[in-house]
Order: structure tokens, then C-alpha cells, then sequence
């Protein structure tokens, strides 16, 4: 079984999540994506919408996507959000993809327990607007020491953030082409983003 992984606020999920999940699941043969939304990221700071809303906007952007699934594991966990517990309690015998984007990658080695999460995970990196794929030095001796490689979703970059869709709600402006339109529509129903984004 070949799982892979992608974490994220999710607030709200977009556009350009769903198509990184679904790049990555034929990109890296996987039989499926689980998306983790976070309880409480560490390193970001407090999230907009409840985790109850961003379960429930998770549920509809992957309907009819049978290979998308929602890990929850980090909500009923609660507290901060570090990936090594996250990946510690998910089970054994699978091949697990912990996807995430260039920026990302960079500071890499800041994360709790980093060389930790390479022996319980592959890294899948894809490329956002604006960066380069840069490999810290450190990161990249572990993996050669590891006998490992670093996976790369050959994604498009979608120039879309939570942020500024945040923003556009806030201001009542069109979303068009940056989130599902489900998701807008349970998003306005439920009034949430009406304050400027953080």
C-alpha cells in the first residue's frame, strides 16, 4: 500500500490542493492521498476557521474522489501540530509519501524530530510559484546515508494561497477558478472569512 500525505491548515481548502493531491497520486503510483488538516500548527500563526468547519469544507472538495481521504488523526489529537507524532500513530507495513511544496522543503530541518520523520516517510516535493527546489545540505546527507531519495510531483505551480482567498471573502470579491464551488457555498452559508485575513 502506497499512501501518501499531504498536511496543511486547509483554511479554507483550494483548488491548488486538490490538484497537487491528485498530480501526486499518479505521479507516485499511489493507491491514495489522505489530507491531514492540522489542529494547531506550530509554526503558522491561529487558524480562521474552526477544525469542525475545516473538516466539513475537506469532506466536500473530495467528494467523488475516492483516492482523496480525510486523516483527522491531528484534530482528535489536538495541541500542536508536529508531523514525527502524527507519523508515529499512523500504522505500520504501508510505504508512506509525506508530500509537500519547495518552500517548505527549505526549512525542513527546523521541524521537531526531522531526521526522525525521514525514517517513517518518503519526501515528495513540489514546486510553488516563486521558489527553487534548494535541498538543505544537512537534509540531503541524511537521505544519501539513508540510501533515499527525494520524490518530486511534477506539478504545474498554481499561484493560489488560503490567504488571499481569505482576503477576496473578506472583501466580497469572486474566488472564481481558486476554490470548489461547493466549498464557497458552504463557506458563505456558514459565514465564515468575513474579517480581513490574518
Amino acid at each position: 500500500m502506497r499512501t501518501g500525505l499531504l498536511g496543511g491548515s486547509f483554511d479554507p481548502i483550494h483548488l491548488a490542493h486538490i490538484a497537487l493531491a491528485s498530480t501526486a497520486l499518479d505521479a507516485l503510483a499511489l493507491d491514495e492521498v489522505q489530507l491531514i488538516p492540522a489542529a494547531n500548527p506550530w509554526q503558522r500563526p491561529p487558524l480562521a476557521a474552526s477544525p469542525m468547519h475545516r473538516l466539513a469544507m475537506l469532506d466536500i472538495a473530495v467528494r467523488g474522489q475516492p483516492r482523496l481521504r480525510i486523516n483527522p488523526t491531528e484534530i482528535l489529537r489536538g495541541g500542536q501540530t508536529y508531523t514525527i507524532d502524527t507519523l508515529e500513530q499512523l500504522p505500520r507495513g504501508r510505504d508512506y509519501y509525506w508530500i509537500l511544496g519547495a518552500d517548505q522543503l527549505a526549512n525542513f530541518c527546523s521541524w521537531h524530530r526531522w531526521e526522525d520523520i525521514l525514517l517513517l516517510a518518503n519526501l515528495a516535493v513540489a514546486l510553488r510559484p516563486g521558489t527553487q527546489l534548494t535541498v538543505p545540505a544537512a537534509l540531503r546527507e541524511r537521505l544519501d546515508k539513508l540510501e533515499r531519495r527525494l520524490e518530486q510531483v511534477p506539478m504545474v505551480p498554481l499561484d493560489i494561497s488560503s490567504t488571499e482567498i481569505r482576503t477576496r471573502l473578506a472583501a466580497g470579491q469572486p474566488t472564481d477558478g481558486l476554490i470548489d464551488v461547493a466549498v464557497k457555498q458552504y463557506i458563505l452559508e456558514n459565514q465564515l472569512y468575513q474579517t480581513p485575513a490574518r
